[in-house]
């Protein structure tokens, strides 16, 4: 895999000042999720943001069959659910939306504009030892990167910087790329992370040189990974990496899964499932594929 990043994770810590971090950056795998749906380009860059976001947050996960789910949902705005989720560097989102709504809002819409009144939750599955943990915080910010942020100042109290960035290329893909850096007082032990800048000043010192990273540094393949961290770093003591993640598009959906699910139903339920053909038709809404099954075949 290149270390250019197209499409890998790369992690890293910074020791002496107690931070770690995730670069993130998304080509042809971006272009094949968003294939799957012709989203208007508001629509569009607003899930390449959450799929970035999800790759971030995921890639931190220590098991490899942990998944992180992002889901924004609201009942006023004029999307109503977006979905993002990684698993094992598999990563997968849809946006439903009212496109009426949306061609009556401005060229830029805020985040409230898209979800008004809207939360936002980040579920985390240990798949080994199954256990999940979710945080609920409201929609709140410029965009998703600012609620994100929000989140793990609520929930989990981390200081932490998010940065995303998306764009078009000539050729009409799209790019995108992130930046996750957080504070871990004492190796993420021993101390309350709770009001930790007020004894911890490395931290401001680490994110105010995050926050010199710029959009185009994100998604330019031509600047490698870890020349980004030298970039932002290289004044500080010590910046390890981590293996990259190799990162792909990766709808779980299967048609002998669904046969099973369907067969599990009793005969009179499966008949009122099924259309005028015979035909039981389940929709993806990750890959907008149709699984169709005969009532015949069960």
């Amino acid at each position: 895999m290149s270390d250019s990043g197209q499409d890998s994770a790369l992690g890293f810590t910074i020791p002496s000042q107690n931070a770690r971090g995730r670069v993130v950056r998304l080509g042809p795998a971006l272009d094949e999720i968003l294939a799957a749906h012709n989203y208007p380009p508001v629509i569009a860059n607003l899930l390449a943001e959450a799929i970035v976001i999800a790759a971030l947050l995921g890639s931190t996960l220590k098991e490899a069959g942990g998944q992180l789910t992002l889901q924004a949902q609201t009942e006023s705005g004029l999307i109503d659910l977006l979905v993002a989720d990684y698993r094992g560097g598999a990563m997968r989102g849809y946006v439903r939306h009212d496109r009426d709504k949306l061609a009556e809002a401005p060229e830029s819409p805020s985040l409230f504009a898209l979800f008004g009144q809207g939360y936002l939750a980040i579920t985390f599955d240990q798949i080994a030892t199954n256990e999940r943990y979710q945080g609920i915080v409201p929609l709140e910010g410029g965009s998703l990167s600012d609620a994100i942020e929000h989140y793990f100042v609520q929930s989990e109290q981390i200081p932490s910087l998010v940065r995303v960035e998306t764009a078009m290329r000539e050729d009409g893909r799209m790019v995108a790329g992130g930046l996750l850096l957080q504070h871990l007082p004492e190796g993420e032990e021993g101390r309350e992370r709770l009001h930790v800048r007020l004894n911890h000043p490395e931290w401001e010192h680490i994110r105010t040189l995050g926050e010199t990273v710029t959009g185009q540094e994100l998604v330019d393949p031509g600047v490698e990974m870890k020349a980004l961290l030298w970039r932002l770093f290289h004044d500080e003591e010590e910046i390890r990496t981590l293996t990259p993640i190799a990162l792909a598009k990766g709808c779980r959906c299967d048609a002998e899964h669904i046969r099973q699910v369907i067969a599990k139903f009793s005969a009179e339920e499966r008949a009122e499932m099924a259309d005028s053909e015979g035909i039981i038709r389940v929709d993806c809404e990750f890959c907008a594929r149709d699984f169709p099954v005969e009532l015949a075949d069960l």
